[in-house]
């Protein structure tokens, strides 16, 4: 990544002599379709570039000054400056154009040769192994539209856009604005002011399918925005297209009901795409998804619930983030934050999906947590100097604790102030660009409080409190006073304002655990007496952060944690029940509660889970717990009791419904017996059935990859897997099984591929990772640690930053848990102080979790 750096300074710099009038970018793609013969394999070289042609116009404040321009492209034709030739050899450097002697009004000409990528960054170009077909679709954030065509790459240049596009004969293009195929030539309409990184490109032979939105607006004018939804044609059979419409259409009813702004953009196509390295991107008029939204097998409703989610992350930047963008990335949080907090809000109040507040506190709230604790934690507005800083900021502060806040903030200043704040806030700022002090200027104004203490608190300062009650029982057997304690960690001692509602749970007569007192208060500073509760009957339970008012690791008193370990499952309340689940993974990752006995309350409890994005999510911890921070010793008992807990509710689940289906998957991921394997082969072949459960193509590679991980899969079964099952996403679960085989060749090999060449594609990267680091494999991957520490500062070095980070997250030698791989990875550290900051926070964020586990091993190891 040498020279494609850019930094804040430089940015800001910029944008004091520039602005931008606008682009016409010229694209000629009909070099896509020219692949080699038996492309489409995890190998073949295609074509390699397309013709990119940008006239952009510009003024600059200071006529004579010198600027530049960004382009990362192989090679440069011809350069034009105010109808002066200039030699590229002098101007271009690989990712920058040198603009000398600007004048006060500026054309700027580039034709250049740019690559076609196959790491998902810029224009990617994928073939479908199916039939042959090419697709091609454009991800730019943070800063890859240089790589498509010349342009000024910050968010505070906003410009209108015309693209034109020449493609394949029989192709489809789609871009930002409404497209019209005339003379050969694909002409798209002139966006209106928007960011470079939302700009977007998609073609090919996709699948589309369209509808229409109509509202009547409040001045009695009719709305009328067209709709699309597209794939590959190899997913069409499996593209729900109705489902992802309704929620559009429920969603854009939610966003005009709430800011009173109507959509800007015209259209809203929707594109799921292969090799997607992001869940999706919200280029205006042009979404784009990962085409694992389409499911080609039976999933659960979580799955349902999660895609819906998104549809509406994605639909709420229209308003937070395309239509009003921060200046720099410091104020990422602006758009993700409110996208991520309004994405579960719309979810709640306009789909079917009325429990996403449930998902919030479980799923969203934990990669928040997490985030938070690393040595990497910072503010919710950050300090990003530099692409590379922003590249790694797309993470769970950014979003789900950002979110979390807002949430909180909804609590503070009320429902009403915040909608009417962001009302303000699009039509005051719209087709601009903000800051923090932009939006908190207008909660002022709608709420009459003083948000500069709420924002140094909860926007400006990092790290997540703890929340503890204290109950003091009367002789009369009363509460006779109820505090809760705030902490804070050493390294970010700032305690906060919270908003919490504290509620108090006993059991009925019939054994259901319910809560029968709640109060709303402000808990401040270390101590806070909650006098409303005084004289209430005694609990079993104490919940300080009921119904999920702040962001906080909740934690219990003694007899709360007892009645836990007893009744967990007699929890009525599905969001109280999933907070005390929440509550409890973070007492077992903080070394408080041992691995062993997460596991048996998971074991113990987890079937009579109602929620099944929760139970999922119990799934996920319960595997991690048992991997990371279980003691080595106990680990074949804790293994053998969750496949054997595994396999009991699987077949006590009603067939055919959602819990077997999970059930079923995690008893795949749990199985070590030879019985276990046994029963998995059975189900694969036929021979063996659980009464209602469909053992579809997605499902048999689950089942696959364990068995190949311990050594009943073979390369031949997996390519006769293939062979039923040859798409693309059958090739990305083949890679990743043939990585999992325990055998030292092949993972010699598959690191290799994934380190040393750039044969495989981002996808078949990912899958590549994701099958090497098997938890039963310690013994073969510990020639790997050593090799990982010679190997990431070259990595970093010379492969695109998505490579890169997928290289240096995952093949972090996390499996060799011990002080050993601690110790070298201090080293690194240590020799490596001059490392690029990017590539230090993610080893220090690996380092970080290692240590976390060691800890959490020491704590189960010592209930042994």
């Amino acid at each position: 990544m040498p020279g494609e750096n850019l930094t804040r300074d430089e940015a800001r710099e910029r944008a004091a002599l520039l602005s931008v009038d606008g682009y016409e970018v010229s694209l000629d793609l009909r070099t896509a379709t020219g692949a080699s013969a038996g492309e489409g394999g995890d190998g073949a070289e295609g074509p390699h570039t397309f013709r990119s042609v940008t006239t952009v116009r510009f003024r600059c404040t200071e006529p004579g000054a010198s600027s530049f321009a960004d382009l990362i492209a192989p090679a440069v034709t011809a350069v034009s400056l105010n109808g002066r030739d200039l030699d590229p050899g002098e101007v271009f450097d690989g990712s920058r154009l040198l603009l000398e002697d600007l004048a006060a009004d500026n054309e700027l000409i580039v034709d250049a040769q740019c690559a076609y990528s196959r790491t998902g960054e810029g224009m990617h170009r994928f073939v479908d192994p199916e039939d042959g077909e090419v697709y091609l679709y454009t991800q730019y954030e943070p800063a890859d539209a240089r790589r498509v065509y010349a342009n000024f790459e910050q968010p505070d240049l906003k410009a209108p856009y015309r693209f034109e596009v020449r493609a394949p004969e029989g192709w489809t293009v789609w871009s930002n604005g409404v497209g019209e195929l005339t003379d050969g030539v694909w002409r798209f309409a002139e966006t209106k002011p928007i960011s470079t990184y939302i700009t977007c490109v998609v073609a090919g032979p996709y699948h589309y399918v369209t509808d229409t939105y109509e509202r009547e607006l409040p001045d009695g004018t009719k709305l009328e925005i067209p709709l699309g939804a597209m794939c590959r044609k190899g997913l069409a059979p499996h593209f729900d297209a109705d489902d992802v419409f309704l929620v559009t259409k429920q969603g854009l009813d939610f966003f005009h009901d709430h800011v009173d702004y109507p959509y800007p953009f015209g259209k809203y196509d929707q594109a799921f795409v292969p090799e997607y390295n992001l869940g999706a991107m919200e280029n205006p008029g042009l979404v784009t998804f990962r085409e694992e939204f389409i499911f080609r097998g039976k999933v659960t409703q979580a799955s349902y619930e999660g895609r819906a989610n998104v549809i509406l992350h994605e639909m709420a930047h229209m308003w937070f983030g395309d239509l009003v963008t921060m200046e720099w990335w410091d104020d990422l949080w602006l758009k993700e934050s409110f996208a991520d907090f309004m994405g579960a809000f719309s979810l709640v109040g306009a789909t079917r999906f009325t429990d996403g507040w449930i998902t919030f506190a479980n799923r969203r709230k934990a990669w928040a947590y997490r985030a938070d604790q690393l040595p990497s934690t910072h503010p919710v507005t950050a300090d990003i100097r530099d692409l590379q800083d922003a590249k790694l900021n797309f993470d769970g502060i950014t979003y789900a604790k950002g979110a979390s806040v807002l949430k909180q903030l909804v609590a503070y200043v009320g429902q009403d102030a915040f909608l009417e704040g962001a009302r303000r806030y699009f039509k005051r700022h719209a087709y601009g660009n903000t800051r923090l002090g932009d939006l908190l200027s207008v909660l002022e104004e709608t709420s009459g409080r003083d948000m500069t203490a709420w924002s140094r608190a909860w926007l400006q300062t990092a790290g997540v409190n703890s929340l503890t009650p204290q109950v003091l029982l009367g002789a009369d057997g009363r509460v006779e006073e109820l505090a809760v304690v705030q902490e804070a960690a050493e390294s970010h001692p700032e305690l906060r304002p919270h908003r919490v509602a504290v509620g108090l749970y006993r059991r009925t007569s019939d054994g259901a655990l319910e809560r029968y007192a709640r109060t709303e208060t402000d808990v401040d500073g270390a101590r806070t007496v909650v006098a409303e509760l005084a004289g209430a009957e005694a609990p079993e339970l104490v919940l300080v952060n009921d119904d999920d008012l702040t962001y906080c690791k909740i934690r219990f008193d003694e007899t709360s944690l007892a009645t836990l370990r007893e009744h967990l499952g007699a929890l009525t309340d599905p969001l109280a029940r999933a907070l005390c689940w929440s509550a409890l993974w973070n007492l077992t990752r903080d070394a408080l509660l041992p691995a062993r006995e997460f596991v048996d309350l998971v074991l113990r409890f987890g079937g009579r889970e109602s929620d099944i994005g929760v139970l999922q999510m119990l799934h996920a911890w319960a595997e991690s717990a048992l991997v990371h921070y279980a003691a080595p010793a106990w680990r074949e008992t804790g293994g053998r009791l969750l496949a054997e807990g595994a396999r009991r509710e699987l077949e006590a689940a009603a067939p055919g419904s959602e819990p077997q289906l999970a059930w079923a998957r995690f008893f795949a991921r749990s199985a070590v017996a030879p019985g276990d394997f046994q029963l998995l082969q059975e189900l694969l072949s036929g021979t063996v059935t659980v009464d209602g459960l469909d053992v579809d193509q997605e499902l048999r590679w689950v089942f696959l990859e364990p068995l190949a991980a311990h050594g009943f899969a073979d390369e031949k079964a997996l390519a006769e897997e293939l062979a039923r099952d040859d798409t693309a996403s059958g090739k990305r679960h083949q890679v990743r099984c043939l990585a999992a085989r325990p055998s030292a060749e092949v993972k010699a090999r598959g690191w290799a591929r994934v380190v040393e060449s750039e044969e495989l594609s981002n996808a078949l990267v990912e899958a590549t990772i994701a099958g090497f680091a098997q938890p039963s494999q310690r013994e073969l991957l510990a020639p790997y640690a050593e090799k990982y520490f010679a190997v990431i500062e070259r990595v970093w070095e010379e492969r695109s930053i998505q490579i890169a980070l997928h290289v240096v997250r995952g093949l972090f030698p996390e499996l060799l848990d011990s002080p050993e791989t601690l110790a070298a990875t201090d080293a690194w550290l240590a020799a490596h102080e001059d490392a690029p900051p990017a590539l230090r926070r993610l080893v220090l964020e690996a380092r970080d979790d290692l240590a976390r586990a060691l800890r959490g091993q020491a704590c189960d190891a010592a209930t042994g």
